[in-house]
C-alpha cells in the first residue's frame, strides 16, 4: 500500500504551486504591458509627440494594461472591493518600483561611477538600470501588489458551534 504524504507537505506543495502560477501570470502580464509601453512610446515619437509626454502617455496606458491583467487574471481569486482605490494604489506602487530601478542607476552611474568611470558607460547603465533595477523593481512590484493591492480574502472567522439543545440546561425557556 503506498504511503500518503503528511498533510503539511501536500499543503506546502499546493501553496508553492499556486505561487509559481501567480509568478508566471504576473510575468506574462508584465511582458504584455512592457510591449504596449514600448509600442505606444515609439508610435508617439514617430508622431512627433514630445519625448517626456510620449513616455508619460505610454506608461499610463501600460500601467492600466498591467492593472487590468493582474486584477482580472493573475489575482482574480483575491478580494476586489474598490477598483479606483486599487488602481491608485497599484499606480503608486508601480511608481515606487520604477524608483527602485532609478535608484540602482543613480548609485551605479553617479555614485560608483565617480570612482570607476566604466560604470558610466551605456552598457553599465543598462545593467544597473534595466537588469539589476528591473529585477529588484519587479520583485518589489510582485510582493507589493500581492500584499497591498490584490489582497487575499480574510480567513473566515471561526463559527462557534450551535448550542446542544439536548442539554436541559440549554433548552429554551417556556413562554409564560
Amino acid at each position: 500500500m503506498p504511503e500518503t504524504p503528511p498533510p503539511q507537505t501536500s499543503s506546502l506543495r499546493a501553496r508553492l504551486s499556486a505561487l509559481v502560477r501567480e509568478v508566471g501570470k504576473f510575468g506574462v502580464v508584465g511582458t504584455v504591458a512592457f510591449a504596449v509601453d514600448l509600442a505606444i512610446f515609439n508610435v508617439l515619437l514617430q508622431l512627433d509627440v514630445e519625448t517626456l509626454l510620449a513616455k508619460t502617455g505610454s506608461t499610463v496606458v501600460a500601467t492600466t494594461v498591467a492593472f487590468t491583467g493582474n486584477r482580472f487574471w493573475t489575482w482574480r481569486h483575491r478580494e476586489h472591493h474598490n477598483m479606483a482605490r486599487q488602481y491608485a494604489t497599484f499606480f503608486f506602487l508601480n511608481a515606487a518600483g520604477l524608483g527602485i530601478g532609478l535608484a540602482c542607476l543613480t548609485i551605479s552611474h553617479y555614485g560608483l561611477g565617480q570612482f570607476w568611470p566604466a560604470l558610466q558607460s551605456p552598457l553599465a547603465d543598462n545593467v544597473s538600470g534595466l537588469l539589476v533595477g528591473g529585477v529588484l523593481g519587479t520583485l518589489f512590484r510582485f510582493w507589493s501588489y500581492r500584499r497591498f493591492v490584490f489582497r487575499a480574502a480574510d480567513a473566515a472567522e471561526p463559527v462557534s458551534p450551535a448550542p446542544d439543545t439536548t442539554d436541559p440546561g440549554l433548552a429554551p425557556l417556556p413562554h409564560m
